[in-house]
């Protein structure tokens, strides 16, 4: 997708992991309020997440377990947060004006 194809990028995913896209031009609609909403659940729950690792890797008593499912969370929060951005960044591209 590139920025100026018109497309969102939406916070999920298809069949076999492939990106879902939205086409509208309208930003209050209902599957735009959707993919708002999910974006905003998605960088809470990253957030929770980098708090939960500060804690437990302060914990000298944390397992290898216990890290090593730390690091699959924030593995897969990672992985959300940057098709947040990716699709935001897209967002912003698509709506500067020519020349900037």
């Amino acid at each position: 997708m590139t920025p100026d194809s018109g497309l969102r990028l939406l916070p999920w995913s298809g069949p076999d992991g492939k990106p879902c896209y939205l086409s509208t031009d309208n930003r209050d609609g209902y599957m735009s309020r959707l993919a708002d909403n999910i974006e905003s659940i998605q960088l809470g729950t990253a957030a929770e997440l980098l708090e939960e690792a500060s804690t437990t890797l302060d914990n000298r008593d944390a397992g290898p377990e216990n890290v090593r499912l730390l690091a699959k969370d924030l593995t897969g929060a990672l992985r959300e947060v940057l098709r947040v951005a990716t699709s935001r960044g897209h967002l912003l591209a698509a709506n500067e004006p020519d020349g900037v």
